[in-house]
């Protein structure tokens, strides 16, 4: 909201927070990220305030001076919360909040659509006339964001990949209470290469869980490349960026069905959840995931709906939330605006892209010269060809076991930047190579990962290759396959070779398939730049 007041002097912001929330550390912490200057609540009961927005009316916020404005919080009303308020009345039309002792709590109930004001009415008639519908504003930045897809695609380093979003509400009935198994179970069954998975929580998920044991819980997965969303503004970004996204009865989702998002429902909120509501129609409609092993079939179903319908109940005046807010503060500021409402904008691309995955369970089916590779975590119940490690950061235990294993060079240093006293002395690929299948004897093949189109490979029976790996070229856009991938696709056809004189016939093209992209390549007898190149 605040986008109102972009280069207006005159309006001096200030951050509080009501005594008495749960989760008011994460708030603060965010607000002090965000530069904004926040004043103890003490202090803002004695100023006097010409406006007060707040997207709650929960707490003591009442005590404060000035006009109050409730502003939207989140897509709609669709759960009543068990222990918070009046049985079975829906979080935000409280009368025993919006209405304490009989006197109106808000002088403005900013609403997003026209059958929120029915609600309003109907729990508080009394509110009618102090309600206006002005749209959503965090809709409208979804609207703005739509042409930075590919670019929220490309920070996240998804490529051609699906990118499947779980989003879970917070509390006792949220998904990821009820269904905390799911995001490992679906990292464990869906090819790496062919699918990234990312998890938006509640923000109060984060405040009351905290970082330290969200990734302790989330280990597994999050070592397998699960993307964890950072609590604000990375979770929208992620939905634009998504594919389809699974959820519960938690709102979010219904930003996604607005811009044409796949829905899959994963869990219904029980009694959370109002009959009738925006995201009770959306979760009717949706296909529902009762079991992991059942997603890309339930993926397929959710491909052939369109919920978009649904999420019109949810949200109206499209594009026009800022707009229709700046005239009605400065209302009630008994000021004029000095410019015209900014255009909602695009959100910031994704910071937090995963944790690379240092070992996979490697499944393979080779036809002559073609090859294909699916990867999952070493943890999987698929039946697999090989593991694959990365030296030495996967472990003793995978290093020990693994029948690949690999390890990537240090990058260019062009410009000279680097310190010189970090490796006075280094390994060359072929060094490297021959030491690890002498340390590690149940390995077959070790790779050096020079670039990402460029490796060399020793096989303890074959020897030494140099592998040339072109990228996918399509529709103008380059696409690259993770090198450690080739590696697997070469070890299985060297693997299977059925004589030395069809391994020696080199150079040869393979074709590797891999997820949504299959590339050519060409395996040749080792160069002097690939056999000298230093990691």
């Amino acid at each position: 909201m605040l986008p109102v007041f972009l280069g207006d002097p005159r309006i001096t912001t200030r951050f509080t927070l009501a005594p008495g929330s749960d989760f008011d550390a994460e708030a603060l912490a965010a607000l002090d990220r965000s530069g904004a200057r926040t004043v103890p609540w003490e202090e803002a009961l004695r100023a006097d305030h010409d406006l007060v927005l707040a997207a709650s009316p929960k707490g003591d916020l009442r005590k404060l001076s000035g006009p109050r404005v409730l502003l939207p919080h989140g897509a709609g009303f669709n759960k009543a919360v068990d222990d918070d308020g009046s049985p079975d009345v829906p979080s935000g039309l409280d009368p025993a909040y919006l209405l304490p002792g009989g006197t109106p709590w808000a002088d403005l109930h900013a609403l997003a659509h026209d059958d929120q004001v029915a609600l309003l009415t109907h729990y508080c008639p009394s509110l009618a006339s102090r309600a206006r519908v002005v749209g959503d504003p965090t809709l409208d930045r979804f609207l703005a964001s739509a042409d930075h897809r590919t670019d929220y695609r490309d920070a996240l380093r998804t490529g051609r990949r699906r990118l499947l979003v779980l989003t879970s509400t917070w509390g006792p009935e949220s998904l990821l209470s009820r269904r905390p198994e799911l995001p490992g179970e679906l990292m464990a069954l869906l090819p790496q290469d062919a699918y990234q998975v990312a998890l938006v929580l509640h923000p109060n998920e984060h405040s009351r869980t905290g970082t330290f044991d969200l990734s302790r819980q989330l280990a597994p997965a999050l070592d397998a490349g699960l993307v964890l969303s950072r609590p604000y503004e990375e979770w929208a970004a992620l939905l634009v960026a998504a594919d389809a996204v699974i959820t519960d009865h938690g709102s979010t989702a219904l930003y996604a069905a607005a811009i044409g998002r796949s829905i899959v429902g994963a869990y219904d909120g029980s009694s959370e959840l109002l009959p009738g509501s925006p995201m009770a129609r959306l979760l009717a409609l949706a296909p529902r995931l009762v079991q992991a092993q059942q997603v890309e079939e339930v993926l397929r179903k959710a491909a052939a709906l369109d919920t978009r319908p649904v999420a019109e109940a949810a949200f109206a005046r499209r594009g026009e939330a800022l707009p229709r807010l700046q005239r009605l503060l400065y209302r009630l500021l008994g000021l004029r605006p000095i410019a015209a409402a900014p255009e909602a904008l695009a959100f910031a691309a994704p910071v937090n892209v995963g944790r690379r995955p240092v070992a996979h369970a490697v499944r393979v089916e080779t036809d002559g010269h073609r090859i294909s590779v699916a990867r999952f975590p070493p943890h999987t119940q698929e039946v697999v060809h090989h593991l694959a490690a990365e030296h030495p950061g996967s472990g003793p235990r995978a290093v020990q076991s693994a029948a690949v294993l690999w390890r990537c060079a240090r990058p260019a240093d062009p410009a000279g930047t680097a310190d010189p006293r970090r490796a006075p002395a280094t390994w060359t690929a072929v060094g490297w190579t021959a030491r690890m299948l002498e340390e590690a004897p149940l390995c077959r093949t070790v790779a050096a990962v020079l670039t990402s189109e460029r490796c060399l490979i020793r096989h303890r029976v074959h020897g030494l290759f140099s592998v040339q790996v072109e990228p996918h070229r399509a529709g103008g856009r380059v696409s690259r396959v993770d090198p450690v991938t080739v590696v697997s696709a070469v070890h299985a056809w060297l693997g299977a070779a059925t004589t030395a004189t069809a391994v020696t016939a080199v150079p040869v093209v393979l074709e590797c398939e891999t997820g949504p992209l299959t590339v050519r390549v060409r395996l040749c007898p080792p160069t002097v730049e690939d056999l000298d190149h230093e990691l």
